[in-house]
């Protein structure tokens, strides 16, 4: 199929009916059926079939949709970046982050950059640690930025700002809502574990254990965000990183300093192969006022 073919059936088979598909590809429709005839002898056999004025997709046209859907966003993205370039926008900033920057500080970060360079296009995905190696080599992001990102064959980690661990906890369970917490102290509650879910949990567990603490948990999990609201609900308490803390407000969960303090760096990944575009190193500084802000 030819790439005025995809077109067209997706957008038959998104509206059922060739006049919203010309209307939407900005050809007349004689356009659109010619060009579905002409996909269907290529293919050898109907696409679509006609019920009352709606053209419902043949069971061919339902085991093809799901391909041709990703090649339709594929496709939409390489036009997307060309029209940036062409505006001589500066191109894209294509960036993975973990999941605790998307709660205020990419938002702001984009939002103050947008200001300065209103035409640039962003495209932002979440991950996780173990996922960044292969997001880099696959090409899915330029960079990644991440929590204590660990050394990764070629590879460059630039190291953007520090954030602290703090422990967030029920105000109901701590009546005396303490601003500091010491960090021996934090196995007397229930806890809520993290342990497994990235460097900040397995961060604090290797102090508490170089304490000789061994924290017992029954409730774990692997998002920071869960946590928070497992917190909320008066379940126990869980040292996060202070930008998900902060960007998960809630009346019910109070927040208070680890001490001795315990702090976690934020880097930027990129391939060496690869090197940062003048206009993501740009950004990156605009990430890190904007973690600083947060502290």
């Amino acid at each position: 199929m030819r790439l005025r073919h995809i077109e067209v059936f997706h957008a038959i088979y998104t509206t059922g009916s060739v006049t919203q598909a010309a209307q939407i590809l900005h050809i007349s429709q004689p356009a659109v059926s010619k060009s579905l005839a002409h996909a269907e002898q290529q293919l050898g056999f109907t696409l679509f079939t006609r019920e009352k004025n709606k053209l419902i997709p043949t069971a061919e046209a339902q085991a093809l949709f799901p391909e041709i859907a990703q090649l339709y966003r594929q496709l939409h993205s390489v036009k997307t970046l060309a029209d940036n370039l062409q505006r001589h926008d500066e191109g894209m900033i294509d960036v993975a982050i973990t999941p605790a920057l998307g709660f205020e500080v990419i938002p702001q970060a984009i939002a103050r950059f947008n200001n300065r360079y209103p035409n640039v296009g962003f495209r932002v995905q979440t991950i996780h640690n173990d996922e960044a190696m292969q997001a880099l080599v696959e090409r899915q992001c330029e960079f990644a930025l991440l929590f204590a990102a660990p050394n990764y064959p070629g590879v460059v980690a630039h190291d953007i700002v520090d954030t602290s661990i703090v422990l967030v906890y029920p105000r109901a369970m701590l009546a005396h809502q303490p601003s500091t917490v010491a960090l021996a102290e934090v196995a007397q509650h229930p806890l809520i574990g993290i342990g497994d879910s990235g460097p900040v949990g397995q961060l604090l567990w290797q102090q508490l254990q170089g304490l000789g603490i061994h924290p017992q948990t029954q409730v774990q999990v692997d998002t920071y965000f869960v946590a928070a609201r497992l917190v909320a609900k008066g379940l126990g308490v869980c040292p996060l990183d202070h930008l998900t803390a902060k960007g998960n407000p809630d009346p019910a969960i109070g927040v208070a300093q680890l001490e001795p303090s315990v702090h976690v760096p934020v880097r930027a990944l990129h391939l060496a192969s690869r090197p940062l575009s003048k206009l993501s190193q740009q950004f990156l500084q605009e990430v890190r006022v904007c973690i600083a802000e947060q502290a």
